[in-house]
């Protein structure tokens, strides 16, 4: 039987999550944050990672918050929508934050580390949001993030999303993408694809 390493093992103290934000634009500081998705991972008994529940919330636009037309017309969000029951930023992070941080204390590791796709662009928007509601507990590392771009990258020669979902035998349905969930579900199984199928070697350090 394969020893299975445990996830505050198996990066180095760091918990995994998978993030996706829909936004207003491109700019953290002045543009909207219109939804958040975070897919959990864990390690499965055949020492596999894998992806668990999905939290998400649509977010009411900051007072202020830019809109771009652009932006608006891909992820082909309306924020004035009554079926949207979005909560303002104060309310939003938090319901993210708690699965986390409870996830964080099960699998005893100090700190999340964002998983996406252009990682860095969804790790600002968290970062910005997080500092205009004055929220201090943020769990995620504030810079470090890894990177489905430059996995896919190296595992498949391919960087853009769906490019990568398809080159890994995913597939992917071009109807449901530019949604956080969906965007945020295929980035999960595309990052346990690639993990799950590189050698891994525990450090002896």
């Amino acid at each position: 039987m394969t020893d299975i390493t445990p996830m505050d093992k198996r990066f180095r103290g760091f918990l995994p999550v998978v993030v996706d934000v829909e936004t207003g634009g491109f700019n953290e500081q002045t543009d909207a944050l219109l939804q958040i998705a975070a897919v959990m991972l864990e390690i499965n008994d055949e020492g596999k990672i894998v992806s668990t529940e999905t939290h998400t919330c649509h977010v009411t636009p900051f007072e202020g918050a830019n809109m771009d037309p652009k932006s608006m017309e891909i992820n082909g969000i309306d924020p004035d929508h009554p079926l949207r029951m979005a909560l303002d930023e104060k309310q939003a992070l938090p319901k993210i934050f708690k699965p986390i941080r409870q996830a964080l204390k099960s699998n005893n590791c100090k700190r999340a580390i964002l998983v996406g796709h252009n990682a860095n662009f969804d790790l600002k928007f968290i970062n910005a949001a997080a500092a205009r509601c004055g929220i201090k507990r943020n769990p995620f590392h504030l810079f470090s993030t890894f990177d489905t771009v430059s996995l896919a990258g190296l595992a498949y020669g391919q960087t853009v999303l769906s490019r990568s979902a398809q080159a890994a035998g995913l597939g992917w349905d071009n109807n449901e993408a530019h949604s956080a969930i969906y965007d945020a579900e295929m980035t999960a199984e595309l990052f346990c694809k690639i993990v799950n199928d590189m050698p891994f070697t525990p450090a002896q350090i």
